[in-house]
């Protein structure tokens, strides 16, 4: 079935990171598995980064094996330098993305290296990419994290976001992403930013989108990028996610949300939505006492409407 917008789940990733308790692997592996069931067509299936930092992401190999195994599906995963992306590729990552922190103090702490360092290192990821044959070769994106404002630094300047998107264009990116990392951001904000890009860069360049709840503006800013042309919208179950160097950064737009929102407003996103509250059962059986969020979870489908999808 064709479908208006694609969902990119992101809890996986983003959700697992953000919590102290590591999810078994085989409990990652059906929540993939299931997730994908319910229609989800992009799920970002974990990071490769080193162990003894994120152990929930040490297992990051043998999930994109499993989630290779789901005919369809395309498998994304973040990197944080060249390292990282020889591991995704080895292991067979349609899609990776590296994170490039709009806020240098953000960057610094995230990644350790500041803005010269991180354009060296996505330039050393390109030409690392052109060695690498085509039918092995993943998508790669840069995700201009903090592009909407810093917890550490504040304000990030505009201009700063979008000169950097042309830097990383340049440089021979495939694509950039917009990542609301704090959760500032608002629709106006979102608007300015994107047709910034477009204009610099080409419209080609940006399509997705990455929200977080923080402050409540995640389906507000997910509204003005639909309505902008944006076609892929990250999302985690149950709103799991945040960031460990942005204090107070909570979480990503909750994917049954999202999902009930743009069904409703006649936009096909391919995904189930009673399949997919059926999923958050792995989550609460495999992270016992950790909170999910979601309005349509609890408020439930209305009476007399079926499944979308």
């Amino acid at each position: 079935m064709s479908i208006d917008i694609t969902i990119s789940e992101v809890g996986p990733r983003d959700g697992l990171q953000s919590i102290e308790r590591i999810m078994p692997t085989a409990a990652k592996c059906a929540w993939i598995s299931a997730q994908f069931a319910a229609g989800t067509p992009e799920i970002e299936v974990g990071s490769f980064v080193p162990p003894k930092l994120l152990p929930q992401m040490a297992d990051a190999a043998e999930v994109v094996a499993h989630a290779r195994t789901l005919e369809g599906l395309t498998v994304a995963t973040l990197v944080p330098n060249l390292r990282g992306l020889e591991r995704a590729v080895a292991a067979g990552a349609h899609k990776v993305s590296i994170p490039f922190s709009m806020s240098e103090t953000h960057s610094l702490r995230n990644v350790r290296k500041n803005h010269a360092e991180m354009l060296a290192e996505i330039g050393r990821c390109v030409a690392f990419l052109d060695t690498v044959p085509d039918a092995e070769r993943p998508r790669f994106e840069v995700g201009l994290s903090t592009a909407f404002g810093c917890t550490i630094e504040g304000p990030v300047p505009e201009s700063r976001v979008i000169a950097m998107a042309e830097r990383v264009t340049a440089l021979g990116a495939d694509e950039v992403g917009l990542s609301d990392t704090t959760g500032y951001g608002n629709p106006v904000q979102l608007r300015r930013l994107a047709e910034g890009i477009w204009s610099a860069c080409g419209r080609h360049m940006l399509n997705g989108v990455h929200l977080h709840n923080t402050r409540g503006q995640g389906l507000a800013n997910a509204l003005m990028a639909v309505e902008l042309g944006f076609t892929t919208l990250d999302s985690s179950l149950g709103g799991l996610g945040g960031c460990p160097w942005a204090p107070g950064a909570s979480g990503n737009i909750v994917t049954e949300d999202l999902v009930w929102m743009l069904e409703a407003m006649g936009l096909r996103t391919g995904i189930d939505l009673e399949r997919l509250l059926a999923v958050r059962a792995i989550l609460q059986e495999a992270l016992p006492g950790e909170p999910l969020y979601g309005f349509v979870a609890d408020a439930g489908i209305p009476k007399g409407v079926g499944p979308v999808g």
